[in-house]
């Protein structure tokens, strides 16, 4: 059997990248967030007129206070929407046991919406309910647009989210922590740093790299004028 299978398997000639995993969109939502947020931070405590021992006491601060929060932030919105999913097919589950005809014929239904003539959309049907794993697996996949055995992780998201974040913020820190008290440098290696990170999640994304660096570039440096604009306002009337 194992050998006829193998036999009627097509040929693939390409591959996909996974879509569904819960890394990505934390991880680059924290390095960016990090990176900008922090950024914006020390401008607009530099534009108050801070020395560089507060100002990098204040980013340390939001290095710590933004990771931990961007991590209890996603573990919280992850297990939530993992917990609603687990209840879905929990009741998916149970219509299949207690309404098992109405369920085959839902699915008959769904795959004549699809295209299939009415009788082979039943038999495909039949097949695969005969199967209780199958006919779940199917139907959560059908009515919810989920797989069952791929539901985000709420620990991967917090852990690349924290991790991510902490690296972005630290970077225009770099600067302050050997003592240097102007914002040039920082404000020099944050945009090399924007336009890094933005330009690999551009290739990640089968965007040009140009793209993606130059988008974040932009998005960051606006946040940081507003922030530093901010600040120097309140430091000029505060002193």
């Amino acid at each position: 059997m194992t050998a006829e299978l193998s036999e009627r398997s097509p040929e693939i000639h390409h591959s996909h990248r996974d879509v569904t995993g819960g890394w990505l969109r934390p991880a680059t939502f924290g390095v960016m967030d990090g990176l900008v947020s922090n950024f914006a931070l020390v401008a607009g405590v530099v534009g108050g007129g801070a020395s560089g021992k507060v100002v990098l006491m204040t980013g340390l601060a939001g290095l710590v206070a933004g990771a931990c929060s961007m991590a209890s932030g996603e573990f919280t919105s992850v297990s939530s929407q993992a917990e609603l999913m687990q209840a879905e097919i929990a009741v998916e589950k149970r219509e299949l046991e207690i309404h098992p005809a109405e369920e085959e014929r839902e699915l008959a239904l769904m795959y004549e919406a699809k295209g299939l003539r009415p009788e082979l959309a039943a038999e495909v049907a039949r097949e695969l309910t005969a199967d209780p794993e199958v006919a779940l697996d199917v139907h959560v996949r059908e009515e919810l647009g989920v797989d069952p055995n791929d539901l985000p992780s709420p620990w991967v998201a917090a852990g690349s989210s924290f991790a991510a974040f902490a690296i972005g913020a630290l970077i225009p820190l770099i600067p302050f922590v050997f003592g240097v008290g102007s914002i040039l440098p920082a404000l020099l290696l944050s945009a090399l740093g924007l336009v890094i990170t933005g330009g690999i999640v551009g290739k990640i994304t089968a965007r040009p790299f140009w793209y993606g660096g130059g988008r974040q570039l932009l998005l960051g440096g606006l946040s940081a004028a507003v922030t530093f604009a901010i600040g120097l306002a309140v430091g000029t009337g505060l002193s």
